[in-house]
């Protein structure tokens, strides 16, 4: 798939005040700090997209871009950022679920997950949720750049298993690099396949 345009469209602050029409969402979400911002700007080509911050747990609202102006893609909200208030977290956390369980036009959420980092148990918690609910969503592992091939292997390999252990089967996964871009055709041709699909 090839990026011709790509702007931000609306933010908002629950599922019910989404936009109206009838195109294909596909939602990125991940802990706090796992490059999610400059994730989408790679995929998109926009390096300014998204804002990217030294702060962790800036995204606060559920961003829209209208990508070719066909499809949305959706910057959710971190989660799991433990320098907020519980109230902060709270609503988040009903934002999040509300618009992921909710919002039948989103046709993927895509779990972002730091490579270097060892299977955490807010993630793997978080994806026994969406399995639970029959969310379809897809693993993408970010900051390959930041390991050797070998070591990046060797981290999704010890992930995948761990989901195996509660998974019959895992869900697409993507190996993913915002520095070299790294993974984006991949991610951008299985977003054309679904964007066929009827919603």
């Amino acid at each position: 798939m090839i990026i011709n345009t790509a702007r931000f469209h609306i933010s908002s602050p629950s599922a019910a005040k989404c936009p109206e029409d009838r195109r294909h969402e596909y939602a990125f979400i991940g802990r706090s700090n796992v490059g999610k911002s400059s994730l989408i700007n790679m995929l998109t080509g926009r390096k300014g997209l998204a804002m990217t911050s030294a702060t962790p747990g800036k995204t606060m609202l559920i961003n829209y871009f209208l990508i070719n102006d066909d499809w949305y893609l959706v910057d959710l909200p971190g989660y799991g950022y433990a320098r907020r208030s519980k109230d902060d977290r709270a609503r988040l956390e009903r934002m999040i679920k509300g618009y992921i369980a909710e919002r039948e036009q989103m046709t993927n959420l895509f779990v972002l997950i730091d490579v270097r980092h060892k299977p955490q148990a807010i993630d793997l918690e978080f994806m026994q949720w969406l399995g639970e609910n029959g969310i379809p969503f897809s693993i993408v592992f970010t900051k390959l750049d930041k390991l050797t091939p070998a070591a990046g292997k060797k981290s999704i390999a010890a992930y995948t298993t761990a989901l195996l252990e509660q998974w019959e089967e895992l869900p697409p996964v993507f190996a993913t690099s915002a520095t070299d871009g790294r993974g984006r055709d991949a991610i951008l041709d299985y977003i054309d396949e679904m964007n066929h699909l009827p919603l």
